[in-house]
């Protein structure tokens, strides 16, 4: 039986091999940009009004208001994140700490730094930073930037 997975990367591959490397290649749209959870030069803001105590977000790239923006998001250790929900899917790496979130119809999960997770739109979740540390994830968000409590966070 063939593997999908390796025809989807030679054909990947093959495809950028295509383009002549003599090819002149146009000038890029807009600056790259690399940025850690210890920059000081990130403007770190406060989180929604239900969100724990000390929790703040720095935008890494993009405008909240619109698609595609980048965030990290900080919590202090032994935070709980009550459920919620964003009208974006989000795309989520754990930076720092320990965190345990829990997709309400699905089993807990344990994220530690370097681990990917993947949220679908609307799905609530809530979660727990466990670590004796704060927990940082960088999240990117296809839609605008929202948060949306739940029934339950807001008892």
């Amino acid at each position: 039986m063939r593997n999908p997975l390796r025809r989807t990367s030679m054909l990947v591959a093959s495809s950028l091999l295509a383009v002549p490397l003599s090819q002149a290649l146009p000038p890029a749209a807009e600056p790259a940009l690399v940025r850690s959870a210890q920059d000081a030069g990130l403007t770190w803001g406060p989180c929604p009004e239900f969100m724990p105590k000390g929790c703040s977000i720095a935008v890494l790239h993009g405008d909240p208001g619109k698609p595609n923006a980048d965030v990290f998001f900080k919590v202090p250790a032994g935070s709980e994140i009550p459920e919620h929900w964003h009208s974006s899917a989000e795309r989520i790496v754990l930076v720092a700490g320990e965190l345990h979130v829990t997709y309400r119809g699905q089993e807990k999960v344990a994220l530690k730094p370097g681990m990917y997770a993947y949220g679908p739109a609307k799905a609530s979740h809530k979660a727990s930073c466990v670590s004796s540390g704060p927990c940082v994830l960088f999240i990117a968000f296809e839609s605008p930037v929202d948060a949306v409590a739940t029934a339950t966070a807001t008892k």
